[in-house]
């Protein structure tokens, strides 16, 4: 969700939304503005944002972002710890996962910027490729550690012809296979998009 100073990557564009025209004020209509970066809240990041040259969010394939997706709570004991493949594959579920996303509970959904948050490593994100995964999705600010200066699952994930989802709010969300819309707003050569991130139980045919 953004909201007037909702939480943002340290640093990054406060977000502010304000009114500029407003009915009691006189005006004939309500208008707000909002400043905010492409970061804040849910929102797929493009591969312009590690590479110069590389897709910005206009390129971005729409079906990557709609389709069945696995969600799976990713534990883990210590701050500084990768998720590898020993951790992590015996979690996921049986059959093929184009759309894979991690339940960290660090996010900031819950109203403050975390100080840490697992990642998985650059040898599970290689390996989860090579298993037909797509689009790599996680409730942490980042697929990467949040000190990691070259950002290796990024440039693995963007160079194997994946993309990424980072900021969904999973609080509300078991376990399982559901229905992901997830579609980036179309602005041109950015390097990250807001999504509105909607997930449908494949049982009940509700929305969460």
């Amino acid at each position: 969700m953004v909201r007037d100073g909702a939480p943002v990557w340290p640093g990054d564009t406060p977000t502010s939304c304000r009114w500029m025209w407003s009915k009691s004020q006189g005006s004939a209509v309500n208008v707000s503005a909002m400043t905010a970066s492409p970061h804040a809240g849910t929102h797929a990041d493009a591969p312009l944002h590690v590479r110069d040259g590389w897709q910005g969010t206009h390129e971005l394939p729409l079906e990557v972002f709609c389709g069945e997706a696995a969600v799976v709570t990713v534990p883990w004991s210590k701050a500084d710890e990768e998720i590898g493949e020993a951790m992590l594959f015996p979690l996921l579920p049986a059959g093929p996962i184009e759309r894979l996303l991690l339940k960290t509970g660090r996010t900031v959904a819950l109203g403050a910027f975390p100080e840490t948050w697992p990642a998985i490593s650059e040898a599970c994100a290689r390996a989860l490729l090579g298993r037909g995964v797509r689009l790599f999705g996680v409730d942490a600010p980042s697929v990467d550690q949040r000190e990691s200066k070259t950002l290796p699952v990024h440039h693995m994930v963007f160079s194997g012809g994946g993309f990424v989802l980072e900021n969904l709010d999973l609080r509300r969300v078991m376990d399982g296979r559901y229905e992901l819309l997830a579609f980036p707003l179309k602005v041109m050569a950015m390097d990250a998009a807001p999504v509105r991130a909607v997930l449908r139980d494949l049982d009940q045919k509700r929305y969460i």
